[in-house]
């Protein structure tokens, strides 16, 4: 069998595992509707302030981007996890005796994940637009939020396989994992400007890999806020994050299937 053809099969597999227990796509989703629904009216007049916001930019629309790539960094928690559940089980070890490519067995949990991250963006998307978020540039604009938030989430994802597969442990991807969530996130422009941060937090967010994905998704949602370097920003920043994690991630991935 095809590497392509492998991997749509795992692929669909994966798949029927979430329809058959759609639990966890609402606990994944818990924290990003908090945030879209609690923390964005919390913080309503916060666009008010003189300076910070174009005129008329509510903070549910500078919000709303950052909220969707929070969702798409931390669902890709659960690949490590859900290798963590497949080699703890014997389910991989029983893939690996089949003549399934072994490649394909990684690509088909990588693929379901960007496929699982869309799904929960969209799903976002629409109770967004139910609070009175809009989207400026129209389906063209949101499907380029998509592909940017399910790559960043592809990308994200090898941090949780490259520790599931190294620890075999579940327990120490969430806790590695939501050790590195909040400090990114709120050292980011995901929620606030970076004129409104401490100068080291400035600093930090800078360079911080989701401020350059979040600035990219917002380009696309807000009105004459578009700068065309920052969707290029994005995907190199996203493409090297990918190279380093994805790299580490093959290379244990390599060793268990041996």
């Amino acid at each position: 069998m095809s590497i392509v053809t492998d991997t749509y099969h795992l692929f669909i597999r994966a798949l029927k595992k979430l329809v058959r227990n759609p639990i966890l796509l609402f606990f994944s989703l818990f924290q990003p509707i908090i945030f879209l629904v609690l923390f964005t009216q919390l913080f309503s007049k916060f666009a008010t302030a003189g300076g910070l916001f174009p005129p008329g930019v509510t903070y549910l629309e500078y919000a709303t981007p950052g909220i969707l790539l929070q969702n798409g960094f931390s669902s890709a928690l659960q690949s490590g996890t859900s290798i963590v559940d497949e080699l703890n089980s014997g389910m991989l070890q029983k893939m690996l005796v089949t003549p399934v490519n072994r490649s394909a067995i990684l690509l088909g949990r990588l693929v379901t994940d960007a496929f699982r991250v869309v799904v929960q963006s969209s799903i976002i998307l629409v109770l967004a637009y139910a609070l009175g978020f809009n989207v400026a540039t129209g389906a063209g604009g949101i499907a380029v939020m998509l592909i940017v938030i399910a790559f960043f989430g592809l990308a994200w994802s090898g941090i949780s396989l490259a520790i599931g597969l190294r620890t075999r442990s579940a327990e120490t991807v969430f806790g590695i994992g939501g050790f590195m969530t909040f400090p990114l996130l709120f050292m980011s422009t995901a929620l606030v400007p970076a004129a409104v941060m401490p100068t080291w937090m400035s600093d930090v967010s800078s360079v911080n890999p989701i401020s350059f994905a979040v600035n990219a998704v917002r380009d696309m949602s807000i009105p004459n806020w578009f700068v065309a370097g920052d969707i290029v920003s994005a995907f190199v920043v996203i493409a090297a994050i990918a190279i380093i994690t994805l790299g580490a991630t093959l290379y244990l991935f390599r060793k268990v299937v041996k």
